[in-house]
């Protein structure tokens, strides 16, 4: 957990009421949409969760600021958008929704 926080501005999107799923992809990375599937998914399940997707390309500064390594990773934001749990790969739903839990409790 390493306490980074995050604006709309920073991400390009609004966060969620009370978390927000990031995911880091980039344009030829098969896994990044297996993974925006599974964000959409689960931040649909649950009320005020706002899942954001940040082309990594595209954001070279925040990539770096945040010591991303790789696509797709994955963080998730608690309401104040600080950074609470991160993860690298194609997320399984059951972790997400784990690692969400965590967050909102």
């Amino acid at each position: 957990m390493s306490g980074t926080e995050l604006t709309a501005a920073d991400l390009g999107g609004p966060l969620g009421e009370r978390a927000t799923l990031v995911q880091f992809s980039s344009a030829f990375c098969r896994p990044c949409a297996a993974t925006r599937r599974v964000l959409a998914e689960v931040a649909g399940m649950v009320p005020g969760v706002a899942a954001l997707d940040v082309d990594a390309e595209s954001h070279l500064e925040l990539v770096r600021r945040l010591d991303i390594e790789s696509t797709p990773t994955v963080l998730v934001l608690d309401a104040g958008g600080r950074e609470r749990v991160r993860a690298a790969g194609l997320p399984r739903r059951a972790d997400v929704i784990a690692a969400l839990g965590k967050v909102l409790a």
